[in-house]
């Protein structure tokens, strides 16, 4: 963990090589939140005060040092491009955002889902993507590479991807899995109803070209650990954490 005043966050080894990279996941630890969104909650759509809301998100922008684009996050596939032009106007429904900008952070906000972020060493660009199981269904994390391959010229091969704190096996518990699962996931239960959400993405990212060593899974379940990350499985009212990188000059 590394910390700064009374935050804290994740870092991960895979992307320490960039010094130009910076990085984040944050823990529920800092911030001025109270009641159910104790105490560093990040998101502005989960019914707490509008003010505590902005005084937590100046303390992580004072962190990154840089503009933060949050995602307009619905359980969706949809992927946005993030460009000097748009860095400023409000967002559409999406769930992953990728930019070649320098200086704009991209940030995912989340309670259980997973927080991915990718980086391409070969095109200098970052994308971010948020993906509970309905993202997973949805394959998120393919809908993200396509298009930073289709704008940028990605290849999969070359991309780094990190995953946040999220659901771990012990809880991903779907009762009505065979409705919400297609049938080619529900060989990733690990005991009847739990599912790996985990090898879940680890095999769509394979899928689609990102080797294995270029993979680095937190596998922290925020279920277990929901003293130090905010579960929506563990408290339906609750904060979000988030999960953020940047590209600096």
């Amino acid at each position: 963990m590394s910390r700064k005043e009374k935050l804290d966050w994740l870092e991960f080894d895979l992307f320490r090589p960039y010094s130009h990279l910076r990085h984040a996941s944050f823990s529920r630890h800092g911030g001025t939140s109270q009641g159910s969104f104790d105490s560093l909650n990040l998101s502005d759509a989960v019914g707490d005060q509008p003010d505590r809301v902005k005084e937590n998100r100046d303390l992580v922008h004072k962190v990154m040092g840089t503009k933060i684009v949050y995602a307009h996050q619905a359980h969706t596939a949809q992927v946005h491009r993030i460009t000097a032009k748009n860095a400023t106007e409000k967002l559409p429904t999406c769930d992953a955002l990728f930019t070649t900008e320098r200086n704009v952070s991209l940030a995912i906000t989340h309670a259980d889902c997973q927080a991915a972020l990718f980086y391409d060493p070969v095109h200098e660009a970052i994308g971010v993507a948020h993906a509970g199981w309905r993202g997973l269904v949805q394959n998120i994390y393919a809908r993200l590479l396509e298009a930073m391959h289709r704008e940028l010229g990605t290849q999969a091969h070359n991309v780094l991807v990190a995953v946040s704190p999220s659901l771990g096996p012990d809880h991903a518990e779907f009762r009505k899995y065979k409705q919400e699962f297609p049938s080619e996931l529900w060989g990733f239960q690990k005991r009847p109803y739990h599912f790996d959400l985990w090898a879940i993405g680890r095999k769509q990212l394979n899928a689609c070209g990102v080797p294995d060593k270029q993979i680095e899974l937190a596998e922290t379940c925020t279920c277990c650990n929901s003293s130090d990350y905010f579960s929506y499985r563990v408290q339906k009212e609750t904060g979000r954490n988030a999960t953020l990188i940047s590209l600096s000059e």
